[in-house]
């Protein structure tokens, strides 16, 4: 069963806590990162979503994999791509459960993805209520985490049209939402 709660201010406050501790661990490992940004639903105010924190730790490709070592240090385990180019994703730790925390290339469609859906939604509280209904929708319907995926691509489809990106940058998000979602891997 897919979990989608209604938006609580605290998820701001949790991430501010995570990023003041991710911050930290790459200044100590001497890795340079543009920014640490709080992306995925629960970066929305007033939006449904599942309950888990996303953050995208956004460098410089020549520094994705210190970037990577640095959050091993706090105790993350690598994944990989996991077939998202210009991303590295993690197992989570316990202590900063439940989130989900990747290392995003500056400039990678990945990034601008994450960035787009969020900034978008943030601007238009109509589509952001039009993407609420479609996500507690998915998340009835919705035999596992794919299939909730693959449900409200319609509306992810129109957010990132509006944000800009071009018809093949969107076909690309959802190719890779199609592999994700062929895998049953979680997605927001």
């Amino acid at each position: 069963m897919i979990e989608v709660v209604e938006y609580q201010p605290s998820w701001s406050a949790r991430f501010s806590e995570l990023r003041a501790a991710y911050g930290p661990a790459l200044r100590a490992a001497g890795v340079g990162y543009r920014s640490i940004e709080h992306v995925g639903s629960t970066s929305v105010p007033g939006l449904a979503a599942k309950p888990i924190i996303d953050v995208d730790v956004v460098v410089e490709a020549a520094d994705a994999e210190p970037a990577s070592r640095a959050l091993a240090h706090i105790g993350f385990e690598a994944r990989g791509d996991l077939d998202v180019p210009g991303r590295i994703a993690f197992f989570t730790p316990e202590r900063f459960a439940p989130s989900n925390t990747y290392v995003m290339t500056d400039g990678s469609l990945a990034l601008r993805n994450h960035l787009a859906v969020r900034d978008v939604l943030r601007a238009d509280s109509a589509l952001r209520d039009e993407y609420a209904a479609a996500k507690r929708q998915a998340a009835i319907s919705a035999g596992n985490p794919g299939e909730y995926l693959v449900l409200k691509s319609g509306v992810l489809d129109r957010i990132l049209c509006l944000a800009g990106l071009s018809a093949e940058e969107r076909a690309q998000v959802a190719e890779v939402n199609r592999s994700i979602a062929a895998r049953g891997v979680k997605g927001d």
